[in-house]
């Protein structure tokens, strides 16, 4: 397997694979972008949910004490990011 790699890499084609690499990154990018900034505003404005990205299900509210400080954090599922995610990656 070994042989097989050096072959591969000596070909030129490695060179190739590095080219296709830095294309991927960069169009993942790109649709990251307009799935966040585009894709997910107007799906949340359909549904009537506002900006989705930052659609949550609160488990349990964050508790406040009388001096207005946070004295347990709210505990939610983000079920937008997911979405948003699940989009990415199906892009």
């Amino acid at each position: 397997m070994l042989k097989e790699f050096k072959e591969f890499a000596f070909k030129g084609n490695l060179l190739d694979v590095a080219i296709g690499l830095v294309l991927a990154t960069a169009f993942g990018k790109i649709t990251s972008a307009f799935v966040d900034g585009v894709f997910m505003p107007i799906f949340g404005q359909i549904f009537q949910l506002g900006d989705l990205s930052t659609a949550k299900w609160v488990l349990s509210p964050a508790v406040v004490d009388a001096a207005g400080v946070v004295t347990t954090p709210e505990s939610a599922i983000l079920y937008g990011s997911l979405v948003g995610t699940v989009i990415n990656f199906s892009s």
